[in-house]
């Protein structure tokens, strides 16, 4: 199973992300639940560097497991990448919940 956990802050707010496991839905190359949610990780990943300039201290893709972390709560626009990521995630686990789990998990500001 695949699970992804969104970090946040006590008031909600953002703070990264991170996805580990694989679905098991199907072989390696062949597993389109697998491939669904990293291209909505890696692509949320990419259009938070890219367009909002927000800042990260980790980026980590490492043996199935992608860690992203906010050097502080996020702005409008990387909020609203990461709710996208999630709405897409959501859809996603609605077809297939066996092999995607969702967490939202509290963290102490840095």
């Amino acid at each position: 199973m695949t699970t992804v956990t969104i970090f946040q802050n006590r008031d909600g707010a953002f703070r990264g992300f991170s996805c580990d496991g694989h679905s098991g839905y199907a072989d390696a190359g062949e597993d389109i639940v697998c491939a669904s949610v990293s291209a909505l990780v890696i692509t949320t990943i990419n259009a938070i560097a890219k367009f909002t300039g927000e800042g990260y201290s980790d980026a980590d893709e490492d043996q199935a497991v992608i860690r992203f972390c906010l050097d502080k709560d996020c702005s409008h626009d990387t909020e609203l990448l990461i709710r996208a990521m999630i709405l897409g995630l959501e859809e996603i686990a609605e077809s297939y919940e066996s092999y995607l789990q969702i967490l939202f998990e509290e963290v102490q500001p840095s």
